[in-house]
């Protein structure tokens, strides 16, 4: 466990929990102490409503991101009752994709929550106790960081609304910001009848995408070892879906909130939220799957480089 693909595993694993936990905290508090009225489809308030909250949270989107991260524990970690932890901990946490699990229309928690909760709970103690030892001091850069911190500071700014509304924080007054994007001002949703803030306090389903997006960059540095071909090209397939999900998404709502509510058109990004038969949705699994084939390419090349020079080649 002390190599440096374990350290570096590790780093990132780490940094996915830490945003995620963050984030968790950020909803906690925000849900506690907004009215009711002012976030969005819940009825909760006060403590038991950001409980509530970040419990349906739990599940969407980090039940999805608990996944790929048990993938990378299994193949660092020896031992059948870890791993027999771990597949219990991936069948919980796939319970979130059952219809009516998380209703972006009814974001109450229900007792069904807890099943996917459970599991990512599991995938973090598994994570404390597949690394508990490892030392961190040291870094690796990777081909494409470069590209991956781009892409990353590009959708944080896009999601700096989303950010904001996490802490109902409205960026309305902050220079240039302010005048850049829409967040406290009230506006017409298409299709909606009266005004409303145009980014609502509390989380967003774009905020949420962000989450995922962020994740997908991340732990594409973490990927298995060669050694694991199938998992490798596995986790790389399911973080190209995991990428382009999270894009159509945040294209969805900031097109909603910086766009259409203000007046510039009727017409909306589809909501692809939910798997489901539609353009949109197969739009999402082409350029996944044009992701996942360029990755691919690359990952050829790099083994063709890799054995000319160890033949010497020049």
């Amino acid at each position: 466990m002390g190599n440096a693909a374990s350290r570096r595993i590790h780093a990132e694993i780490l940094a996915v929990w830490g945003l995620f936990a963050t984030t968790g905290v950020a909803i906690v508090v925000t849900y506690a102490r907004v009215p009711v009225h002012e976030l969005y489809h819940v009825s909760r308030g006060g403590i038991t409503g950001g409980l509530s909250r970040v419990l349906v949270f739990s599940n969407f989107p980090t039940a999805l991101v608990a996944l790929p991260i048990l993938a990378l524990l299994v193949e660092r970690t020896q031992g059948r009752a870890f791993r027999a932890a771990a597949v219990v901990s991936a069948v919980l946490c796939a319970v979130v994709a059952w219809p009516g699990v998380v209703d972006e229309a009814d974001l109450d928690a229900k007792a069904v929550n807890a099943l996917p909760a459970l599991g990512v709970g599991i995938a973090a103690l598994l994570t404390v106790i597949a690394f508990r030892h490892v030392d961190l001091a040291r870094r690796e850069r990777q081909p494409r960081d470069r590209v991956r911190l781009l892409v990353a500071v590009v959708l944080a700014f896009a999601a700096l609304p989303w950010l904001g509304a996490e802490l109902d924080v409205s960026l309305e007054h902050v220079p240039v910001l302010g005048w850049l994007f829409l967040t406290g001002e009230l506006a017409h949703q298409p299709h909606v009848a009266g005004l409303h803030r145009a980014v609502h306090p509390g989380d967003h389903h774009g905020m949420d995408a962000l989450l995922l997006a962020l994740t997908a960059i991340v732990l594409s540095r973490a990927l298995p070892s060669r050694a694991w071909p199938r998992l490798r090209a596995a986790l790389a397939a399911y973080l190209s879906l995991m990428l382009c999900y999270a894009l159509g998404n945040m294209a969805n709502d900031f097109w909603l909130e910086q766009v259409a509510k203000r007046g510039w058109t009727n017409w909306l990004i589809p909501d692809v939220v939910q798997p489901k038969l539609s353009v949109a949705w197969g739009l999402i699994v082409a350029a996944a799957l044009a992701v996942w084939l360029l990755w691919l390419r690359h990952e050829h090349r790099r083994e063709r480089l890799a054995g000319v020079a160890g033949l010497g080649v020049p």
